[in-house]
């Protein structure tokens, strides 16, 4: 499949036409993401191994429930979050969406708004290590939203902490462009583990 970038001045689709479930109703949440391929899946999928190791995961389930790293994430996520809404604009989400020709291809990006008839998104982290670069499986999880939401570009918003403390002020950010080489290829690491969950 040929992903082609939106002409600039082309319409862009109602990306609210494609939301499947929203993150406070978990149950719904969950179960959605378990029948499609979601950024989170897609950020693991750098090799043959790791795509079997995510395909018995969503099958299987993963005996992975979380640690004080990711507990610290998700109560930073929400202030963060309203850093970028008012320094940038950005409003957060809490919608997964399906891509606009695969309901397969699931993304819940941390945050969204239209932007000169452009679609933007936010992606937030933390992290306890300084960043030179921002991660390879992070950029995939971005590029696969991009790909899912029809997005231009996204800003990458980490904090970094120290025991759990943040070591700055305000967070670093980072904008990341589409890039649909990177895209092309993921959805065809997509589309394969599709079939692994399918066959």
């Amino acid at each position: 499949m040929s992903v082609q970038p939106a002409l600039w001045g082309d319409p862009v689709p109602d990306h609210r036409a494609r939301i499947v479930a929203r993150s406070t109703d978990r149950v719904a949440w969950l179960r959605a993401r378990r029948r499609g391929v979601t950024a989170t899946d897609v950020a693991r999928l750098s090799s043959e191994r790791a795509l079997q190791a995510v395909a018995f995961e969503k099958v299987n389930g993963s005996s992975f429930t979380g640690n004080a790293y990711t507990d610290h994430g998700r109560a930073r996520e929400p202030e963060i979050a309203r850093w970028v809404r008012s320094v940038y604009g950005i409003d957060p989400s809490i919608d997964l969406y399906h891509a606009e020709h695969n309901d397969a291809h699931l993304a819940t990006p941390d945050g969204i708004r239209l932007r000169e008839g452009a679609i933007e998104l936010a992606e937030i982290k933390t992290t306890a290590k300084p960043w030179r670069s921002i991660p390879r499986s992070y950029l995939r999880q971005v590029w696969w939203q991009q790909y899912v939401l029809g997005a231009e570009r996204t800003l990458v918003v980490w904090e970094q902490h120290r025991d759990f403390v943040p070591v700055e002020a305000e967070p670093r950010v980072r904008w990341v462009d589409r890039d649909d080489n990177e895209i092309h290829q993921l959805i065809g690491l997509a589309d394969r583990l599709l079939e692994l969950l399918r066959g």
